[in-house]
């Protein structure tokens, strides 16, 4: 059992602060990775919640590696995120108010295989064809990625 399991058998579905990280892979082509979620049928960023003990950094690594096979490097902080944007309730009950670090890399190894429990799919989308079902905390970030991308490519 992890830190926020052990956390919700104690609180059950009360409010809590995630903080997290997730990763704007960008190709040669300029285009983005994008994770479709298994639990909840849309797109994301892969990403997901820090571990006891983890910077922010380690988290972004890790959770990519787990997610989506790829090893990033060279990451490069965006920005962060927070506020009634980052509110989410998960299917199951769960009330998560996230602290996000968004990194962005260019640098990264290894063949995209999806880990069947959490993702349906991963691919990269040029960043003005984006999928429409994409999770309702990653679009305020693709948002300021779009006027932003310059900074990147």
């Amino acid at each position: 059992m992890g830190y926020l399991d052990d956390l919700r058998e104690k609180i059950g579905t009360d409010p809590v602060i995630m903080p997290g990280a997730n990763v704007i892979i960008i190709n040669e082509k300029n285009e983005i990775l994008m994770h479709h979620r298994r639990d909840r049928d849309w797109w994301g960023l892969p990403g997901g919640m820090m571990e006891l003990g983890e910077t922010l950094e380690e988290t972004a690594v890790r959770e990519v590696k787990e997610e989506i096979n790829i090893k990033v490097s060279d990451l490069k902080l965006f920005n962060l995120y927070s506020g009634p944007e980052f509110f989410y309730i998960y299917p199951d009950g769960n009330q998560v108010h996230n602290v996000t670090a968004t990194y962005i890399c260019k640098h990264y190894k290894g063949e995209i295989i999806v880990e069947q429990t959490e993702g349906r799919d991963a691919r990269f989308f040029a960043l003005e064809n984006l999928p429409e079902n994409i999770s309702s905390t990653i679009q305020p970030i693709l948002n300021e990625l779009k006027v932003r991308i310059r900074e990147f490519i």
